[in-house]
């Protein structure tokens, strides 16, 4: 377990707590409130340890958050004061809502690229209004989808995704960051794909500027040193934070941004706050803004879920996807009544978050907190920051991203594993990387699907010994009972491997061999007639279909069913279900397939092991009398009651 992580989650542990003080809890107004706000539910457990970390870890990221904000909202045209107003507002809002301890909400790279592509029809004198609906459009459609539990079905995106997106996050985000290492002068247009402007810019950007590059380079080697100082001392020391005063001080110092040295600052940051003004809500714009807003709105969820698991991975902390999608919605729509435009989970705050030792939802408070005190406050001071200092933190942030064991691991799993990892990945440095947790989910169903389309059919066998078990190669063939085990999911993409088997069943239940004819023997025209004749002269053949591991039925596979029992009853055979569970026999009665087959040939399932099994054999055995085939174990003698019968598994 990370130091930097609370061992115990408190939500968690009200879970798992005594069953009346939990519904006390619910049932009390404070507790309502605490467990729909998490941050005030933290409370309960705060410490004065929690407390420093949660403030220095607020510092750090607020000290990376005001040059984001501000380039941010320059990607799509917008004053850098909506930057800071949303890295102020949803920072707040969605930390209180968090499940995710270490997520942090506020402006990023890939909803502004996602805005600037959105807003390219609307004129520029009303894009600024655009943006702010945007937010409230987005948010309504998060909070909408909170509500009807949508969220859970992040559940089956494989974790290899949220590898895959690591990785490729990690890389996206230190190449970009090598133009401001380097000095270079960035190339491109925003519409440009991104490795066409990393090349550009690394090829035309210009000749590397060394007093840039040494900047970045000491600030990456005081981040280390203070790290190592911590380690050999027991202290908790921030080591970015400090990381980013030196280099601030060094510039103030050595006046690294005059024109003698030429070092990039941070720009002049606005002295101005958010004020409370509703967006104005244009239905013309909202008709022509809906579809655009929809696709942020899911992309935004994604990245935020991918972030907060793949943060949760390392604390071991576990989530509520529903809330952390509630807090996504909320800080949206809440931020569009302060003038902010959409935001969602930051990729680089949110581990920066993690890397300076967050302990609760709180650190994104305090971080909120500090951009308002800087904008208010320190405005002439952050100027002296270079953007080669924050650089450097980013790109030292990005290595420490990736785990190389949970990499190694999952390209040792399995090549599915693989794939996803290196396909997620690919897609966020080829593609882009708001469209690769996308690619890593497509694929992930495309191999999942036909996996959970598989069936299992075996064949058992009731031996001499009177045991049930799996019929093997050697054993003889009974022409009167047959007995069919299935297992897996019976949904639509099962539908055709369900109806071959059937097929299988009844076309070997047909068969000449089935009473001791010989295909090779015989032309085909008397091998009818003869079949017909014997088939006449001996009673019904009896087919078990055992259930009990079949789950998920759905209208495509009972429909195959029904079929199968018509055809063979109108043979002559005798179909009996076993191991029928509630869920399918209600299903099966709904449908006529127990009006069809009668109620005493469904044998539904009970907790004995294999008893419905049993009584669908005795049953058979029942039904047939004394015309059973050569190798029945119960050839002679009357018919023993099903307690006498022993299984094997």
């Amino acid at each position: 377990m990370p130091a930097n992580s609370p061992r115990s989650n408190p939500r968690n542990s009200s879970r798992n707590g005594p069953r009346n003080n939990a519904s006390e809890s619910v049932r009390h107004p404070i507790g309502r409130v605490l467990s729909l706000v998490p941050a005030f539910h933290s409370l309960t457990t705060y410490s004065g340890s929690y407390f420093r970390r949660d403030l220095i870890a607020g510092l750090t990221v607020a000290a990376v958050a005001v040059p984001q904000a501000m380039a941010y909202a320059s990607i799509f045209g917008m004053p850098v004061e909506l930057g800071l107003y949303t890295a102020i507002v949803m920072t707040a809002v969605g930390a209180l809502f968090a499940s995710s301890k270490q997520l942090i909400n506020g402006p990023t790279n890939a909803i502004s690229i996602a805005m600037l592509s959105a807003l390219a029809f609307v004129p520029a004198e009303e894009r600024v209004s655009a943006a702010i609906l945007m937010a409230a459009l987005i948010g309504i459609i998060q909070t909408g989808i909170t509500l009807l539990r949508l969220g859970d079905l992040s559940r089956f995106i494989s974790h290899a995704v949220v590898v895959g997106f690591t990785v490729g996050a990690s890389i996206l985000l230190v190449l970009d960051q090598l133009k401001n290492v380097f000095g270079f002068k960035a190339q491109g247009g925003h519409h440009d794909h991104f490795l066409t402007r990393f090349y550009l810019t690394m090829t035309q950007g210009g000749p590397v500027h060394w007093p840039t590059l040494y900047v970045a380079i000491g600030t990456v080697i005081v981040a280390l040193l203070v790290r190592r100082i911590s380690k050999a001392l027991g202290w908790r020391l921030p080591e970015l934070l400090l990381a980013i005063v030196a280099a601030g001080l060094a510039t103030w110092w050595l006046d690294l941004g005059s024109p003698r040295w030429g070092v990039k600052l941070v720009e002049n940051i606005p002295r101005s706050l958010p004020t409370f003004q509703a967006p104005d809500w244009d239905w013309v714009l909202v008709r022509e803004l809906a579809p655009s807003a929809l696709a942020i709105a899911l992309l935004g969820l994604l990245e935020a879920i991918a972030m907060a698991k793949s943060i949760a991975l390392k604390t071991r902390q576990k989530l509520d996807i529903n809330q952390q999608c509630l807090s996504e919605g909320l800080a949206n729509l809440a931020g569009s009544f302060f003038r902010c435009f959409p935001g969602s989970g930051s990729l680089t705050r949110s581990y920066i978050n993690y890397q300076a030792g967050a302990a609760t939802e709180w650190s994104g408070i305090f971080a909120a907190g500090a951009v308002a005190l800087t904008v208010l406050l320190f405005a002439p001071l952050a100027q002296y920051i270079p953007r080669a200092a924050l650089s450097g933190v980013l790109m030292l942030t990005a290595i420490r991203m990736t785990d190389p064991e949970a990499l190694r691991y999952h390209f040792k799993a399995t090549r599915f594993d693989a794939l996803i990892v290196t396909a997620t990945a690919l897609a966020a440095i080829v593609v882009s990387v708001e469209f690769c947790i996308l690619v890593g989910v497509l694929l992930s169903f495309m191999f999942y699907v036909p996996k959970a389309a598989r069936i299992e059919v075996s064949q058992l066998t009731v031996t001499k010994q009177g045991n049930v078990r799996e019929r093997l190669e050697n054993d003889p063939q009974c022409d009167r009972v047959r007995i069919e085990n299935f297992e897996g999911e019976l949904f639509f993409g099962a539908s055709p491997a369900f109806e071959e088997a059937l097929e299988r069943i009844e076309e070997e239940t047909l068969t000449p061999s089935a009473v001791g004819l010989s295909k090779a023997s015989q032309p085909s025209s008397a091998l009818s007639d003869q079949q017909s004749a014997v088939q006449a002269a001996l009673p019904a053949a009896v087919v078990i279909l055992r259930l009990r591991y079949v789950r998920n039925w759905d209208a495509v596979c009972l429909h195959v069913l029904h079929d199968f029992i018509e055809r063979m009853q109108a043979a002559g055979h005798v179909v009996l279900l076993s191991g029928v569970r509630d869920e399918a026999y209600k299903s099966f009665k709904n449908v006529g397939i127990v009006a069809e087959i009668g109620e005493e040939r469904v044998f539904r399932e009970v907790p004995e092991l294999w008893s419905s099994t049993f009584k669908a054999i005795q049953y058979a055995y029942a039904h047939l009398g004394e015309h059973r085939c050569a190798q029945c174990p119960r050839a002679a003698g009357p018919i023993q009651p099903a307690d006498d019968w022993s299984f094997m598994i």
